[in-house]
């Protein structure tokens, strides 16, 4: 399905299965297919609500950097499209940078909050100019850049051949530019740690034990900021830890909204 935003960018968007709407914010540098494993499981007892983040998938891209704060209005806008007041608003790496974006902008709309593999501080200086300089990179080089340099980095060594086509597969469905857009606006994301301190809701963090790119130390410092957080550690995972322990997760996600009600 598709809804344009205020700024013109025609969005794409999955809307799966009835009951509690769950928000789910895919990973740089995938697209709401990354979320199979759980479209294919938790849509039997969630609505779960799955967009391609603007630059990606079947969605189209707006001017300038794609920054967080952008990604968290168009999420806002496509639950007052389908008429939710307050959703479980969950992410994955960027995704979760995203969700408390949209954490900053509307707390009210957060029934719960679902961190995966991701991290509450902003980028230094260092981290800065490497995602200047891959941005620079995809868009001389194309999208095969991301898929060849990344599925190493978001996948655990003992991950399966199969898992590892598909993930290459879903990064070069994606754009050069909408890649390029979306690495510049993570490198201007602010620090968030603020906005985890203040936030009294449950959480859910999630990370990969194996995970190098956003490691379990993060989760750990950013679950010691929050009132209400539990923290979910699933053995030999990656970065992409809801796809390569899919059952593991998806088991810690209902577990989760269980003690919701």
């Amino acid at each position: 399905m598709q809804f344009t935003t205020a700024d013109g960018v025609s969005l794409h968007y999955l809307d799966e299965g009835e009951g509690a709407p769950v928000l789910l914010l895919h990973a740089f540098p995938l697209n709401s297919l990354s979320f199979r494993a759980q479209l294919q499981t938790l849509s039997t007892k969630y609505r779960l609500i799955v967009p391609d983040q603007r630059g990606f998938g079947r969605s189209g891209l707006g001017p300038g950097p794609t920054e967080m704060s952008t990604l968290a209005g168009d999420a806002l806008a496509l639950l007052d499209h389908l008429r939710i007041g307050s959703s479980i608003v969950g992410g994955v790496s960027m995704g979760g940078y995203a969700s408390m974006a949209l954490l900053r902008l509307d707390p009210a709309r957060v029934k719960a909050l679902v961190l995966v593999d991701t991290r509450a501080t902003e980028d230094d200086e260092a981290g800065k100019k490497r995602r200047e300089e891959s941005a620079q990179k995809v868009l001389e080089r194309g999208i095969g850049v991301l898929a060849d340099s990344m599925v190493p980095q978001l996948l655990s060594p003992q991950a399966s051949p199969e898992l590892r086509k598909e993930v290459e597969s879903i990064i070069r469905g994606n754009s050069a530019k909408g890649a390029a857009a979306a690495q510049r606006g993570m490198a201007l994301r602010p620090d968030s740690r603020e906005i985890l301190a203040r936030y009294a809701g449950p959480a859910l963090l999630v990370v990969g034990e194996q995970d190098t790119l956003t490691p379990p130390e993060a989760a750990i410092a950013m679950k010691k900021l929050m009132a209400n957080g539990s923290l979910v550690v699933l053995p030999h995972a990656g970065h992409l830890s809801h796809l390569e322990a899919s059952s593991e997760f998806n088991r810690a996600f209902d577990d989760f909204v269980a003690r919701l009600t």
